[in-house]
């Protein structure tokens, strides 16, 4: 449970949706654990939210190897280490049925978040748009039905499953707008052509994930394209991996320690972070 009171709860709700309304472009910074959650906080982001990958990868297991449970435990953990609205992202929502799927929504508002994500994958691939919408219907109608206003995000995960199919994705966030999502994100785009099509063809918010090797633009040039919300991904918590396994390994292959020269942060910087204002 959410050592939240109602009130913080809904005035973190409340700021994440007003950021959604814009008129600026924001990046939601996604953390894995307490200490990134207070250095992102520290570092002037305005929302927080969670990673499955960066989850599943401190405990050894392949992106979508975590449960319910593990999730939303640590998401709580977020949730406390800041002041900040945390969202989540809930993969496919937990569970094959639309009751599953609003459970994970009504669960994920008990340990304080504000807003998550659902995913029109389930296992090996995407379904159809119809099982989609009443997945998603059931998302929203748990949303709406709680003492805030809570942020669903619909994805179409096409470009993810190797279905490059720009109209078909357009055609599925146009279906999830029409149901009531309130963020619109299709995952694996990379292009200026590509956003565009998407920002142009739907009315509600748009997120990309940004960080990445294959999308190159910056925050501004996102806004200008109709971006609203640019997410990271696990995308920091693998600049995290990269740079630890990169160390690692020239000590085990080279018996050499080069990545310490002037590489490394003291304990005093790293702790400082966490006491920032």
């Amino acid at each position: 449970m959410s050592l939240l009171t109602p009130e913080d709860q809904y005035r973190r709700a409340e700021t994440f949706a007003a950021l959604h309304a814009g008129p600026d472009t924001f990046v939601i910074a996604n953390a894995w654990d307490a200490g990134t959650a207070q250095i992102f906080t520290a570092l002037g982001f305005k929302a927080l939210a969670t990673t499955s990958a960066g989850i599943a990868h401190t405990l050894a297991r392949p992106d979508g190897g975590i449960t319910r449970e593990e999730s939303l435990a640590n998401a709580g953990t977020l949730v406390a280490a800041t002041h900040l609205p945390v969202a989540a992202d809930l993969e496919d929502g937990y569970g094959t049925t639309p009751d599953e799927v609003a459970e994970t929504i009504r669960r994920s508002a008990e340990v304080g978040l504000v807003g998550g994500s659902v995913e029109d994958a389930v296992g090996d691939g995407i379904i159809p748009l119809e099982a989609a919408l009443e997945r998603l219907t059931a998302a929203i109608e748990a949303a709406r039905a709680l003492p805030f206003p809570y942020t669903v995000t619909a994805r179409a995960e096409n470009f993810l499953y190797g279905t490059t199919d720009l109209k078909d994705t357009i055609a599925r966030l146009q279906a999830f707008e029409a149901a009531g999502a309130d963020v619109l994100f299709a995952p694996g785009l990379t292009t200026e052509e590509q956003i565009r099509a998407v920002t142009s063809e739907v009315g509600k918010p748009v997120n990309v994930i940004a960080g990445g090797p294959r999308l190159h633009a910056t925050v501004e040039q996102l806004g200008e394209w109709g971006v609203r919300r640019i997410s990271l991904g696990s995308n920091l918590s693998r600049a995290a991996m990269t740079a630890a396994i990169g160390a690692a390994k020239e000590i085990a292959e080279r018996g050499t320690f080069e990545f310490g020269r002037g590489a490394v942060l003291s304990h005093a910087d790293i702790e400082g972070w966490y006491f920032a204002k």
